[in-house]
C-alpha cells in the first residue's frame, strides 16, 4: 500500500513533458514549485538522462522550479535529428534561441541559466539573446567562449570512442544506441571543430553580460583548455570564479552534493 500511495506523488513532483518550440519538438523535465526558476543546459549530445540527474533529484524543490531540457536533435527531442547546418553552422546559437523560447513559452522567465560544457556556451548565448530581464543569473562550468588550438587537440584526443571507458559511453549509448551515438559523436566533432567565425562562439561579447555570474572549473579537466575559465572570469564583469583542484570536467556529476550546495548558495544570494 505504501508503494502504491507514493507513486502518484513522485509523478507530481517530477514531470516528463514535450512541447513544440520554434517548430521543433522539445523534451524537458520539470521539478519543484519554488519562486526561483532555473534552466539546466546539458553538454554535447547531452540530455536530462545523461547530464543532470543529481541536480534534478537533489536541488531544493521548495526554493526552485527546475527545468532541464534535451536540446533540439538530442535525446528525446528527436525526431527530427540534429541539423548541424542551422544558422550557418552556429548550432549553439540555434540552441540558445530554442532555450529562450522554451522558458518564455512555459512562463518561467526570468530564470537562471546553468550550463555545462556545450550547455555553458548555450547559456552565455541565451543570456546575450534574452538580456538581464530574461536571464538574471548565469552559472558556467566546463565551457568556452571560443575554440582554441588546445581545444582542437583535446577534442581530437577524445574523438575515438573506443578509448572511452564503458562508464563514459554507457549513458549515451543507452539514450541513442551504440551505432547512432558513434555517428552522432563524429558529427558533433566535425561541427564543433568547424564552428564558424574561426571558432569564436561569443568571446567578443562577454562584456555585454551584466548579470551575476558564477564560473566553476575543475583543475583536472581534460576536455577544455584551462585558459577559458580565467578568460570568462576576466571578461564577465563582477563574475565569481571557483576552482576545485580535485575535480575534472564532470564535476557536478562526480561531486553532486558539493556542486548543488555551491549552486544553491549562489542562487540564493
Amino acid at each position: 500500500m505504501l508503494l502504491r500511495a507514493a507513486a502518484p506523488i513522485a509523478i507530481q513532483l517530477r514531470r516528463h513533458l514535450t512541447c513544440t518550440v520554434l517548430g521543433r519538438p522539445i523534451y524537458y523535465e520539470q521539478v519543484g514549485t519554488g519562486p526561483r526558476r532555473v534552466l539546466l543546459l546539458p553538454g554535447a549530445l547531452g540530455s536530462c538522462a545523461t547530464d543532470f540527474q543529481p541536480q534534478l533529484k537533489g536541488l531544493n524543490r521548495d526554493k526552485y522550479t527546475v527545468v532541464c531540457w534535451d536540446p533540439p536533435g538530442y535525446g528525446h527531442s528527436r525526431p527530427p535529428e540534429r541539423d548541424w547546418s542551422e544558422k550557418g553552422g552556429e548550432f549553439l546559437h540555434s540552441d540558445a534561441e530554442h532555450a529562450l523560447s522554451l522558458m518564455k513559452q512555459l512562463g518561467l522567465a526570468p530564470f537562471a541559466a546553468v550550463g555545462w560544457s556545450d550547455g555553458g556556451n548555450t547559456a552565455m548565448l541565451t543570456t546575450l539573446l534574452g538580456g538581464p530581464s530574461t536571464v538574471d543569473r548565469l552559472v558556467l562550468f566546463g565551457c568556452n567562449s571560443y575554440v582554441s588550438p588546445e581545444d582542437v587537440k583535446r577534442t581530437e584526443a577524445i574523438r575515438d570512442l573506443s578509448k572511452w571507458s564503458d562508464r563514459m559511453r554507457g549513458p549515451f549509448e543507452a539514450v541513442y544506441g551504440p551505432d547512432r551515438f558513434r555517428s552522432l559523436w563524429e558529427e558533433w566533432c566535425k561541427a564543433y571543430l568547424g564552428y564558424p567565425n574561426g571558432g569564436d562562439i561569443c568571446s567578443q561579447r562577454l562584456a555585454e553580460i551584466r548579470v551575476p555570474t558564477l564560473v566553476v572549473h575543475g583543475a583536472g579537466d581534460p576536455v577544455v583548455d584551462p585558459v577559458h575559465h580565467k578568460f570568462l572570469h576576466s571578461n564577465i564583469a563582477g563574475s565569481r570564479l571557483v576552482v576545485w583542484q580535485d575535480a575534472k570536467h564532470n564535476l557536478h556529476l562526480r561531486h553532486p552534493d558539493r556542486f548543488n550546495k555551491l549552486l544553491e548558495e549562489f542562487l540564493d544570494e
